[in-house]
């Protein structure tokens, strides 16, 4: 290995790949920002300082080894790259698109800290898979054995995807359930176009349906089959189920308003729209015309707020009850908001509407103020007692205030499922299987109510990024293989 071609950051400065005219991109759902051509992703690639610390690696959750498939695509070896990118991520193509690079690998690269600029990451990331598949090396998954255990995976999103493709690897046979209708979970529904075209996931499911994994989908576990019918028809169970319902507002005056909308159910309904699906017409989930109000400052609430701008709204703003500097949502992300058109309103915590004949008319909110900092870092708010309430007037209000998880012991009917107080499903790390509910820590290993059944995803961590569940997905893979070995010596 030769590092010849790098160090190039003083030279060849940080380039982004060119991003579409705003006035432009707003009219349609493309992704906004165009392909590396094979010259801007070598020079790109040149410029990484080869650090002995991979600051970038240690900073990904799935460890990629992104120093060295650099390195390759700078050198004009790209198979290896790829080689180097699927070894440690099942879906790179997808994560060099959505992940928040600048607050993962970029935000940590050693360049960015010394004042060069980082090394665009994500984008070469997306250029090599990309470039992969138009060449053909992309191959479906043929294992060198194939084993009889059969794994069912409930949940076709990201961490069930990628234990899939790992359990393929290892022989099993491989089964995904998806209460939708299509293969990909929020990655379909939950993610707008513009960040993620279709096709790239379809690509992606095709992959999987072509390596033998086979999906069943339009089922809902616990009412279309139940949990017990899948424990009994599988060797082992991967619940990889997300988590989909939307945390509200709570209970304030105007929160029955029809025109008070949940951000998935904004977006699903966008998303299926785009991809051509017939759908009845409900002017609620519309905002052509509107005065659009977003609550919320995460990627969900960014995704709500450049899709109203698409749909034609009259305006749009998205209040947030931190400062720039401390909400959770992606820089890059705000910045392309901005650029088309949305307001963003820092320091302000809705508390409740004002309606007329059942509809909202305006939001109002307290002003807010940042106190000391918490234990993770971030500072505290405060109400500013000597500020009057804020009011936003408005048509249309999506809440993109995060998502909790479903009641799986019921939904599943299984009481004994281990949860947290937060509803998330209990799953020891880093094998990902669901911890015995006991109360005597001494008896664990007596207890086997939930042996052979993992867990992975948001509805282990709670609503997260697209590359934790990936990580998640891929740890559960590991582990499923290695208690299906550890039972079969047993016998």
């Amino acid at each position: 290995m030769s590092d010849k071609n790098m160090l190039k950051f003083v030279a060849e400065k940080r380039a982004m790949p060119s991003l579409r005219d705003a006035q432009t991109r707003v009219k349609d759902y493309q992704e906004i920002y165009q392909a590396f051509s094979a010259k801007q992703a070598e020079s790109q690639s040149a410029r990484c300082s080869q650090c002995g610390v991979p600051y970038c690696q240690i900073h990904c959750p799935v460890s990629n080894n992104i120093p060295d498939w650099l390195m390759r695509v700078a050198e004009n070896r790209l198979d290896e790259a790829y080689l180097l990118s699927s070894q440690t991520n099942v879906l790179p193509e997808i994560c060099g698109r959505i992940c928040p690079q600048d607050r993962l690998c970029e935000g940590s690269c050693v360049l960015e800290q010394a004042g060069h600029g980082t090394v665009t990451i994500g984008a070469v990331e997306k250029y090599i898979t990309d470039t992969a598949f138009d060449n053909g090396w992309v191959q479906p998954i043929k294992p060198l054995t194939e084993l009889k255990q059969s794994i069912g995976i409930i949940g076709a999103g990201p961490a069930g995807i990628a234990a899939a493709a790992r359990l393929r690897e290892f022989g099993y046979q491989v089964v995904i359930y998806d209460a939708y209708d299509r293969v990909g979970g929020l990655l379909i529904y939950g993610i707008p176009a513009f960040k993620l075209e279709k096709n790239i996931v379809e690509r992606r499911a095709d992959w999987l349906a072509q390596s033998g994994v086979k999906f069943v989908l339009n089922c809902r576990i616990g009412k279309d089959k139940s949990f017990a019918e899948l424990r009994k028809n599988h060797d082992a169970v991967l619940i990889a189920t997300g988590v989909y319902q939307a945390r509200d507002i709570g209970d304030v005056v105007g929160a029955d308003s029809k025109n008070l909308i949940a951000a998935l159910d904004y977006l699903t309904h966008s998303n299926r729209l785009d991809l051509g699906d017939k759908l009845a017409s409900n002017a609620n989930l519309n905002a052509k015309g509107k005065k659009v109000v977003v609550l919320g400052g995460g990627d969900t609430a960014m995704d709500c707020v450049r899709t109203a701008v698409r749909q034609g709204a009259k305006s749009v703003q998205c209040l947030y009850r931190r400062d720039r500097a401390n909400m959770p949502g992606s820089v890059r992300e705000v910045a392309n908001a901005e650029q088309e058109g949305v307001e963003f309103c820092w320091l302000v915590a809705p508390d409740g509407f004002i309606s007329k004949n059942g509809m909202i008319t305006a939001v109002q909110a307290q002003k807010m103020r940042l106190g000391e900092k918490a234990f993770d870092g971030r500072q505290a708010i405060l109400p500013d007692a000597n500020a009057e309430m804020a009011v936003f007037p408005a048509d249309m209000v999506v809440q993109a205030l995060g998502f909790e998880p479903e009641n799986l012991p019921e939904q599943f009917a299984d009481k004994a499922l281990p949860v947290t107080q937060w509803g998330t499903l209990r799953a020891r790390y880093p094998d990902m299987m669901l911890e015995a509910q006991i109360e005597n820590e001494a008896d664990a290993d007596n207890d086997n109510t939930h042996n052979g059944i993992f867990a992975a995803g948001d509805i282990v961590r709670g609503a997260s990024l697209v590359v934790w569940a990936v990580r998640e997905g891929q740890d559960a893979a590991k582990g499923i293989h290695q208690w299906l070995q550890n039972k079969m010596k047993q016998v």
